[in-house]
């Protein structure tokens, strides 16, 4: 059986060029509506995954996301924002991308269809069984993703994914993947489009859902976040003032003592 990638079928917009801006503005946002009901479709394959992913961040393991192109950028975003908003350190959650950190910025030719630099790159941080690995693929197809957890599976190391295609041989790699499927793209193949916006809703699932139940959020603010600029140390001032009802006086002198939220607000709470 020939496997089919479904981001790449035609769409039913035809002649896009004869559009007027309004109407491409319209269509694509139409299209992009129907992206959250294909997420919702993949909220049980989420779960498992979530679940694994929480039991080893719990036993000190990591997170690793790893992808090409657009799906790589995607999962070093999703990475990249976690120590920020949780206040874990930056070897937690890592984001690994075929080609390299150039990568990020400009495409290199032919980076994901090597079989053997996946699993080099996770070589390069060590990666054991105490590790999860996400691959992130639109189509499904990557070589460079496929192989990885190919290898990840023969070292008992738990893997997952992230495609927009049924039953490809990325998610029969995965031993939890996750398939959100939305459908031929509004410019063909341009699985920056739906497919990006599908896997940027499941990453953000995954880390916020895993963070949560870490403890690192409390009530629904984000209490170890890091005070890296004036805009998240106004909200760690506002966010302690309503927790312990204090003035914004007590609230700064206390952020600056204990340089956290959470400590903060502990530290006051026992002392009082």
């Amino acid at each position: 059986m020939t496997f089919i990638k479904t981001t790449e079928q035609d769409s039913n917009h035809n002649h896009l060029e004869k559009m007027t801006i309004s109407q491409l503005l319209k269509n694509i946002n139409n299209e992009d509506k129907t992206v959250p009901q294909a997420v919702d479709k993949a909220l049980p394959q989420i779960e498992k995954l979530v679940e694994q992913i929480v039991a080893k961040l719990q036993s000190g393991g990591r997170l690793f996301y790893l992808g090409a192109g657009t799906s790589g950028r995607l999962g070093i975003l999703d990475a990249s924002e976690c120590p920020p908003t949780f206040g874990v350190s930056h070897d937690v959650v890592i984001g690994i991308i075929a080609g390299g950190d150039i990568a990020i910025r400009k495409a290199v030719e032919f980076a994901e269809d090597s079989t053997e630099l996946g699993w080099k790159d996770l070589q390069a941080y060590n990666v054991t069984n105490k590790d999860v690995v996400v691959g992130i693929a639109a189509s499904g197809t990557t070589p460079y993703v496929i192989a990885a957890l190919e290898t990840c599976n023969k070292n008992n190391i738990i893997t997952g994914c992230i495609t927009c295609n049924q039953n490809s041989p990325l998610s029969l790699t995965a031993q939890f993947p996750i398939e959100v499927v939305v459908g031929p793209e509004f410019v063909t193949g341009s699985s920056r489009m739906k497919a990006g916006t599908a896997q940027k809703l499941v990453l953000n699932m995954l880390t916020t859902t895993t963070m949560i139940q870490l403890g690192h959020i409390k009530g629904n603010k984000m209490v170890d976040m890091q005070l890296s600029n004036n805009k998240l140390v106004d909200r760690g001032i506002r966010m302690i003032m309503q927790e312990i009802e204090v003035t914004q006086k007590v609230a700064e002198q206390l952020l600056n003592e204990h340089k956290s939220v959470r400590a903060a607000i502990q530290n006051y709470k026992n002392g009082n």
